[in-house]
C-alpha cells in the first residue's frame, strides 16, 4: 500500500509541511469560515495524535536516558548544565524582548476603540513558585499518565491543557525510575532493556504520526485562516511585527552568537532543525515538535542518544524563550506605551527577573503564554485588564512563539554536548537526515 505512494516519501519533509501550509492558507481563503467545518477536523485529529503520543514518548524516552547516563557522566553535572544554558538563553530573551519593545513601540498610537474585542477577557489565578514546586511531585502518576485534556479558548481553538503540570510529573516519576534503574544494578540489567526496547517502539509509533504532519498542517492552517480573519489583527500589527521581530532576532543573532561561540556552524544547525521548527510554527505546540525535535538532535546534530533524550522532552517542558521571556517583557513594554505609564528602572528589573522565572514554568502547549504575561504585569503593577487586548490575536503570536522555545530545546542540547564531549561533530556537520518513514529506523 504505502508503495503507490513512494513518490510522495521522496519529496523532503520539510517541503512536504510548506506545501500542506500553503495549501492550507489557500483554502481558507478560498472557503472562509467554512473552512473551519471542513478542513478543521484535520487539525483536531493530527493534534489528537501528538497527545496520544506525548505522555509515553516522554515518559520511556526519561526513564531510559537517565539509567543510560551513568556510564558517561554525571547526571547532576550534565543536568546543572543543561538548566544554567536554559537560564541564560531565557536572560537574553528577556533583553531582546525589552530593547525591541522600547526601539519599535508597538503600543504606542494604538486606537483604544479598536482593542475592544477582547474586552471579556478575564485574567486567571496564577499559582505561585511554590505551587509550580510542590505540584511537580505526582499524588498518583498513572492519574497523571491521564490528566492532559483538552480546552478551548475563547475565540473556539481547542488546545492541549496540561492539568495540574502533568508532564513535569511525568519527567519527574520518570527520573526518579530511571535513577532507581541504576542504583539497582545489575538487577535491573531486563527491566533496562525492556525500557529501551519500549522507547524504541514509542519512536517508530512516533514516526509514524509524524508523516501526517503535512495533512494536519493543511487542516490548521485552513481553519485558522478561514476563521479567523485579519479584522482583529490589523490593530494590532505593530506588536504582530514587533513580537515576530523579537523572536527572528533572538534566534538569528543570540543562537547564532552562541553556537559560533562553541565552534559550530549556525547554518547547519538551522537546517537540522528546520523539521521541527516548521512543525513547532503551524501547531503552535512544543510537545506537537517533540518528536521531531528529539530525532534532529540526534540524528542532524550529532547530540549523543540518551543525553538528548533527557534534555529535549526538559526543554519542551521548561524551556520557552519565546513564550516565557520574550513575550511577556514585550508585552508588559506594549502596555506601558499603550496606557502612557512611565516604567521605572526598579519596573525594568522586575519584568526581566519575572520573565525569567516565567520562562521555566510555561507549558509547552498552546495558549499558555497569556498566563505568564499575567504574572509579569502582576509583578511590574501593570493594567492585568490590557493583556486581553493581545489575547485576542494569541494564536498567531503563538505560532512565532513557539518556534523560537523550540529552537532553544534544541540549541541548548547542542551546546551542553559540544562542552562535554557528547557532541558527534561529523554528524552534525552531515548533510540533515530526513525524518520521516523512509529513514533508517534508528531512534
Amino acid at each position: 500500500m504505502l508503495r503507490m505512494f513512494d513518490w510522495w516519501f521522496r519529496i523532503r519533509f520539510w517541503k512536504r509541511v510548506v506545501l500542506g501550509f500553503v495549501l492550507g492558507a489557500l483554502a481558507g481563503w478560498l472557503f472562509g469560515p467554512d473552512a473551519e467545518r471542513w478542513f478543521g477536523p484535520l487539525g483536531d485529529v493530527y493534534v489528537n495524535l501528538i497527545k496520544m503520543i506525548a505522555i509515553p514518548l516522554v515518559l520511556f524516552a526519561v526513564i531510559s536516558a537517565v539509567s543510560s547516563l551513568h556510564g558517561k557522566q554525571s547526571v547532576a553535572a550534565l543536568g546543572g548544565r543543561t538548566f544554567l544554558w536554559f537560564a541564560i538563553t531565557a536572560v537574553l530573551a528577556v533583553g531582546v524582548g525589552l530593547a525591541v519593545g522600547l526601539a519599535m513601540k508597538p503600543g504606542a498610537g494604538v486606537d483604544v476603540t479598536a482593542l475592544q474585542v477582547a474586552s471579556d477577557y478575564k485574567p486567571k489565578d496564577v499559582p505561585g513558585p511554590l505551587d509550580v514546586l510542590f505540584n511537580i511531585v505526582p499524588q498518583n502518576p498513572f492519574r497523571a499518565f491521564a490528566a492532559m485534556g483538552t480546552g478551548t479558548t475563547a475565540d473556539g481553538l481547542s488546545v492541549m491543557v496540561p492539568s495540574n503540570y502533568t508532564i513535569l510529573q511525568v519527567i519527574f516519576f520518570a527520573g526518579l525510575v530511571g535513577f532507581a534503574l541504576v542504583r539497582i544494578g545489575d538487577k535491573g540489567t531486563r527491566l533496562r532493556a525492556l525500557v529501551a526496547e519500549a522507547n524504541a517502539l514509542m519512536i517508530q509509533v512516533t514516526r509514524f504520526v509524524l508523516e501526517f504532519t503535512p495533512l494536519g498542517t493543511f487542516g490548521l492552517i485552513a481553519a485558522l485562516v478561514g476563521g479567523y480573519g485579519f479584522e482583529k489583527l490589523l490593530p494590532l500589527g505593530q506588536f504582530v511585527v514587533a513580537l515576530y521581530v523579537a523572536c527572528a532576532l533572538h534566534i538569528a543573532i543570540v543562537y547564532s552568537g552562541l553556537l559560533l561561540a562553541h565552534g559550530l556552524n549556525p547554518l547547519k544547525f538551522f537546517r537540522g532543525a528546520s523539521s521541527a521548527m516548521q512543525v513547532a510554527f503551524v501547531a503552535s505546540s512544543s510537545f506537537a515538535a517533540l518528536p521531531l525535535s528529539l530525532r534532529s538532535a540526534i540524528h542532524n546534530h550529532g547530540v549523543d542518544k540518551d543525553y538528548a533524550a533527557f534534555a529535549v522532552p526538559l526543554g519542551a517542558s521548561i524551556k520557552m524563550d519565546g513564550c516565557g521571556a520574550i513575550y511577556p517583557a514585550l508585552a508588559a513594554v506594549f502596555i506601558a506605551q499603550y496606557t502612557g505609564i512611565e516604567l521605572s528602572a526598579s519596573q525594568y528589573f522586575i519584568i526581566a527577573l519575572a520573565s525569567v522565572l516565567g520562562s521555566f514554568g510555561t507549558a509547552g502547549v498552546p495558549g499558555t503564554a497569556v498566563i505568564m504575561a499575567t504574572v509579569v504585569l502582576s509583578a511590574a503593577g501593570l493594567p492585568l485588564e490590557a493583556i486581553g487586548y493581545l489575547y485576542a490575536i494569541d494564536r498567531v503570536l503563538d505560532m512565532m512563539r513557539t518556534m523560537t522555545n523550540v529552537t532553544g530545546q534544541m540549541l541548548v542540547p547542542v551546546l551542553v554536548a559540544r562542552e562535554t564531549g557528547l557532541l558527534d561533530r561529523e554528524t552534525y556537520e552531515a548533510a540533515p537526515t530526513n525524518l520521516g518513514l523512509e529513514g533508517d529506523g534508528r531512534a
